[in-house]
């Protein structure tokens, strides 16, 4: 059995439906879930998984949430080379620049993604939520 962790920071409970659309394919597919917060996350728990979602909406001027995730994410980059990962997050503006930025350092720090990053335009739309579930049975 695979081991899975869904680590996301939700403002408003986009992302957070999101992230459980990720667990729900994950599950379906056979894997053990574990979920976290930013705070609870880091660099050391990496090798514990099989494969790691992380979901984060857009936030200010695209960016990453910048009081728990951004500094979580940081921590644990240089620890993602070879790793099976996935992203997912919602925005409410622009055009998806956070994401596209984000996918860039997690290739340039060696992930290896399970699939194309998950955006959903404010709350997520099933079309979203099932990719999300696709997501989260890539990782399993």
């Amino acid at each position: 059995m695979s081991k899975v962790a869904i680590v996301f920071w939700s403002g408003t409970g986009n992302t957070e439906a999101m992230a459980d659309a990720v667990a729900e394919g994950a599950k379906n597919a056979g894997a053990e879930v574990t979920i976290f917060g930013p705070s609870d996350f880091d660099k050391g728990m990496v090798a514990e998984f099989d494969g790691i979602a992380f979901g984060c909406p857009a936030m200010g001027a695209e960016v990453l949430e910048e009081m728990e995730f951004e500094p979580m994410f940081t921590d644990v980059e240089g620890s993602l080379s070879g790793k099976k990962i996935g992203l997912f997050g919602s925005y409410g503006w622009g055009d998806g620049q956070w994401m596209r930025d984000w996918e860039e350092r997690c290739n340039d720090a060696g992930a290896v993604l399970a699939t194309a990053p998950v955006m959903a335009n404010e709350s997520p739309d099933e079309d979203a939520l099932n990719e999300c579930r696709d997501l989260g049975k890539a990782l399993s």
